[in-house]
């Protein structure tokens, strides 16, 4: 944990908490994330000046990329995200320790209470799943983020839907992919479900993603291209043994310690004929 002496009180309240994101609150004090995504930012096609532009963070947890969107300039930035996680997309067989260790980790949204309150920053936080998003509520956006959220849906085009519905501009998506499929079938639109004791779903490869937002009702501009974002102070390292790579979390395991868990990048624009699904409310 990278946690300075200069701000005993915020040092003490960051390592009361399991932190998603790596974030560096004060000169001294950085939070140990799962992921540490400073690194991507540069990979992410974000333009270097979003003044003039109303932003929205979908499921932005500790916050980074709503202050990133920040730092760039944007008039107004919104972030959302399900606090609760007992309103995530669980599979049937998930254990409640399972979802207590999730809930430890969300801390009711604390994290990003304190990562705002630090940096001074001016983004609004609404308790809402990507499920509900209304124009009628949130009204219109002209740059959406959407990162590493459709892989814990049971429904991303149903998202994917909600999202066009509030979208005027760009839309920029990363989320994580099956790397192997990926090299394996390079054109084929295909996922890997898991869907086991917890909510993560679909795996898709790059060409899957592309045609899961395209389903959504855009057009990709853009990608996919592939990026690894690294492993996080946060995120326990476990132990590699030569036999782990027989098995696919053993060889996902070995990737991810060498170069950082696979995802991909795509920008897309909302397809002009795209028909909205009513949702009920």
């Amino acid at each position: 944990m990278a946690v300075g002496s200069r701000s005993p009180g915020l040092a003490a309240e960051v390592a009361e908490l399991e932190w998603y994101h790596t974030l560096e609150l004060a000169p001294g004090v950085v939070t140990p994330g799962w992921v540490d995504a400073r690194g991507t930012v540069t990979q992410v096609p974000f333009p270097d000046d979003l003044a003039g532009m109303r932003c929205l963070d979908v499921a932005t947890f500790n916050g980074f990329w709503a202050f990133e969107m920040e730092r760039r300039g944007a008039d107004e930035v919104i972030g959302i995200d399900v606090l609760d996680p007992a309103g995530w997309d669980w599979p049937l067989d998930s254990a409640p320790e399972t979802l207590e260790t999730m809930a430890d980790r969300q801390a009711g949204g604390r994290g990003f209470e304190i990562a705002k309150r630090e940096l001074g920053s001016s983004v609004t936080r609404l308790e809402r799943s990507v499920y509900d998003l209304h124009e009628a509520d949130v009204g219109h956006f002209d740059l959406v983020y959407l990162g590493s959220l459709l892989v814990h849906l049971r429904d991303p085009v149903r998202a994917l839907e909600r999202v066009r519905a509030i979208c005027n501009g760009t839309l920029i998506v990363v989320d994580g992919i099956d790397l192997a499929l990926s090299l394996l079938l390079r054109r084929t639109p295909v996922a890997r479900l898991d869907g086991r004791g917890r909510p993560w779903w679909w795996y898709a490869n790059d060409a899957g993603l592309r045609r899961l937002v395209e389903a959504g009702g855009f057009e990709v501009t853009t990608g996919p291209r592939r990026l690894y974002v690294p492993r996080g102070a946060g995120q326990p390292v476990r132990r590699s043994r030569i036999r782990g790579i027989r098995n696919r979390r053993g060889r996902r395991d070995l990737l991810v310690a060498w170069r950082g868990d696979p995802h991909a990048v795509l920008v897309a624009r909302p397809r002009a004929a795209a028909r909205t699904t009513p949702t009920p409310r």
